[in-house]
């Protein structure tokens, strides 16, 4: 059963509690994309749940129901305030995918005192890493801005997806893109060309489990390679028949994977 919650008087989250009497001691933090929203993240997490993690799914700023960024507050900080918010003096493990993982990773970076464990998934060290990448990302904001969510969610979200992808779950990622706001968007934006966390990945010292859709050509196999070579002691895990949005197109893989990771966790 989940709720939805505001935190912070201004972060929306839906609640996945366990279902089971005995709950593992590990929570979960699950930070959608750039272009998704909690709902991205919920069949993932209902299966977490169901196998005995308490799982959250927030809102980002900006994004579905929550308010949008406050002037000079970035997304790190954002979260850090949302972690020691939902579970006062305790750690997490940070489940993000593509622009959530890489939040994820640099509030393990920045904040590791919160940050129990890492599942980056199909993710990237960030836009930053070449000038190039920064441009094309930023011109994503005055393109939103011009033609309308909807119109870019209808060129862009069958990237996102394997090519034998079920139709339907294309769909959702179509909607939920549809539905992204630009002050969230333009935010999410700007953090990402200003980031590439590719010299600092070495420093992560929390265990690290990195996912990655075998279709992916958004991020790609290569980054998440890359990403799961530089931080010590990760480990990569390709998932077959997804894409970049791996965590919606095949939700019970991932659960297997994430579970078996969270079971090595002391």
């Amino acid at each position: 059963m989940t709720t939805t919650v505001t935190v912070l008087d201004r972060v929306q989250v839906v609640a996945h509690p366990s279902s089971r009497e005995i709950r593992s001691r590990h929570s979960v933090v699950l930070l959608h994309g750039i272009g998704g929203s909690a709902t991205s993240c919920g069949p993932l997490a209902a299966r977490l749940a169901a196998a005995g993690l308490d799982c959250w799914c927030p809102d980002a700023p900006g994004y579905g129901r929550s308010a949008d960024p406050r002037p000079g507050i970035g997304p790190v900080e954002e979260m850090a305030e949302l972690i020691e918010a939902l579970v006062p003096g305790q750690s997490v493990v940070l489940l993000g995918t593509s622009w959530g993982g890489v939040i994820a990773m640099d509030l393990a970076l920045r904040r590791p005192d919160l940050v129990t464990a890492l599942v980056i998934a199909d993710s990237t060290r960030g836009s930053g890493v070449t000038a190039e990448r920064a441009a094309g990302m930023l011109a994503r904001i005055p393109d939103l801005v011009d033609r309308g969510a909807a119109d870019v969610a209808a060129d862009r979200a069958g990237a996102l997806t394997a090519p034998d992808c079920d139709p339907a779950i294309t769909a959702e990622v179509r909607a939920t893109m549809a539905g992204i706001r630009e002050p969230g968007f333009a935010a999410a934006a700007r953090y990402m060309a200003a980031t590439d966390l590719g010299p600092d990945l070495v420093r992560l010292a929390r265990p690290a489990l990195v996912l990655v859709g075998a279709h992916d050509t958004v991020t790609g196999v290569d980054e998440s390679r890359l990403l799961a070579d530089e931080i010590p002691g990760a480990e990569l895990r390709i998932v077959p028949d997804a894409g970049h949005a791996a965590i919606q197109e095949q939700p019970d893989v991932i659960a297997d994977h994430v579970l078996s990771f969270v079971g090595t966790l002391p």
